[in-house]
């Protein structure tokens, strides 16, 4: 389905074009993330700005040319066809011919890098009209903006926690962090709304610097988007693997052959993911496995098992009010029977690198931290596990986790800039601010918001134009440096 890009919008946008104040020229607003009172990470000082690029290529240039390079005709019936029915009454439709005339967006969006932590309260972005009587044009965007920046940051920051968490456990384990990257593999796709939806989470989700994912139009999506380059540069990556279908196919009971089947004739070579809990997991954990050892050992790769139901924690660490002795041990520790391994020079058990762990089944921040901390006191390092994060983690989010939002806090009324504002008093954290803004940074360097600026002092701030007058600049951060950014900040302080 190919949406216009001028019926992208909340149908109440169509009546503000008349409802202004009829002197207002310009309208002056800003995104900015409000609160993390509904957040689903603890303790974290901001929000890991990403998305933008995206919103701006995808939905101001390229869906908009599209509205431009057709016949006015055609595009205004159409808009009017669809609005006049919604709304009851024929509209009048002469603002978008003058904008259909004019072939492009007058527009001046001011941003930060993308992949900057922004503490709460200070905008990400702003957007402003550039040209006077399309005043209406600035918050007429706003519906669809939001729509790709929240989730694409709401997701970024979520992947952050994930990540540094894992830095933190690989630190007090001595586990080598380079193998981080493949930790928190997205196997979120089939949970979102849709083949965009799941590629715009999965670029989140590879933001922070996992190389891991399932997600091919996640790749296809900062290919394009982002200045990727899939011959120079890992943008994701993954492993044979198989499912539950390929297992039910072979027959139960018939795990062995299965298991010698794919390691010996199928994937020789490489990684190899195998679901492991289609019948009794435990089963091929106590007493197939032992029989598989020598094949494992000798394959050229690592042969990682995978458990895809029941409590993660218990699964992987042991449950010890469990009568099975392997369930009271957990998939790690039996692994480690089985196969032994290494001690590293933290004294914590890195298992043989022939055999591996994943879980991908209903994981969260939560979860993470329960298992990354029950695995060290058992004396096992970090990074022996791998996580699946999916719809779970990065579908169970709104634009209120952060308390998302566009607000116009400037107008423009006979050539001079006038502050306005919201501050509801049944919501104190819904106070917008005021006028227009000024962004800096104070002098240890924390990022600071200063409002009813002059124009000359919002001019001085740190925000740096990234789309003017329908061209965007293609100077922009591209993602490689995106997870540099990323990396190379605190989304909080572990205590």
């Amino acid at each position: 389905m190919k949406i216009q890009a001028s019926l992208q919008k909340d149908v109440y946008k169509e009546f503000h074009v008349h409802a202004y104040h009829p002197e207002v020229t310009k309208v002056y607003s800003n995104y900015t993330n409000r609160s993390n009172k509904l957040s689903n990470i603890e303790g974290n000082k901001g929000v890991v700005f990403f998305g933008l690029r995206y919103a701006i290529l995808k939905y101001l240039v390229q869906d908009w040319e599209d509205f431009f390079n057709k016949d006015k005709s055609t595009v205004i019936h159409e808009h009017s066809k669809i609005l006049s029915k919604m709304l009851g009454y024929h509209i009048d439709t002469s603002y978008l011919k003058k904008l259909h005339d004019l072939q492009y967006l007058p527009l001046e969006i001011k941003a930060l890098p993308e992949g900057t932590i922004v503490p709460y309260q200070v905008p990400c972005f702003t957007i402003v009209n550039t040209l006077d009587g399309f005043q209406w044009l600035t918050n007429m965007i706003e519906t669809a903006i939001s729509s790709y920046v929240w989730p694409m940051s709401t997701n970024a920051t979520t992947s952050k926690a994930y990540y540094d968490t894992f830095v933190k456990y690989a630190k007090e384990t001595g586990a080598d962090q380079d193998l981080i990257r493949f930790q928190g593999h997205d196997f979120s796709f089939r949970g979102m709304f849709g083949v965009e939806a799941a590629a715009m989470s999965g670029a989140s989700h590879l933001s922070s610097g996992f190389i891991g994912t399932d997600t091919i139009p996640t790749v296809c999506l900062i290919n394009e988007y982002y200045s990727g380059n899939l011959c120079d540069e890992l943008i994701g990556c993954s492993v044979n693997a198989t499912e539950h279908s390929v297992t039910c196919s072979w027959g139960k009971g018939k795990e062995i052959d299965y298991f010698k089947y794919l390691m010996n004739e199928v994937s020789p070579h490489g990684i190899l993911s195998i679901v492991s809990d289609t019948w009794d997991f435990w089963e091929v954990v106590g007493n197939y496995l032992p029989k598989l050892k020598e094949d494992i050992l000798k394959r050229n790769g690592k042969v990682v098992i995978r458990p895809d139901s029941g409590n993660p924690v218990d699964i992987l660490c042991g449950n010890e009010n469990c009568s099975s002795s392997n369930e009271q041990k957990g998939l790690i520790e039996c692994l480690w029977d089985i196969f032994g391994g290494t001690i590293n020079d933290k004294g914590f058990k890195e298992l043989n690198s022939k055999i591996g762990a994943i879980y991908g089944d209903s994981i969260t921040l939560e979860r993470q931290k329960q298992i990354l901390e029950k695995l060290k006191n058992k004396g096992f390092a970090s990074t022996n596990v791998v996580l699946g994060i999916g719809s779970y983690t990065y579908q169970y989010v709104t634009r209120d986790t952060h308390g998302t939002a566009i607000k116009a806090t400037a107008v423009m009324k006979n050539g001079k800039w006038e502050a306005i504002y919201k501050e509801p008093k049944t919501d104190n954290s819904k106070k917008s601010l005021r006028g227009l803004l000024k962004v800096y940074k104070d002098d240890k360097g924390n990022l600071k918001v200063k409002d009813n600026c002059t124009a000359d002092e919002e001019k001085e701030g740190i925000l740096q134009t990234v789309f003017l007058n329908g061209s965007y600049s293609m100077n922009y951060t591209n993602f490689d440096h995106i997870r540099d950014l990323v990396k190379s900040q605190n989304l909080f302080t572990f205590k």
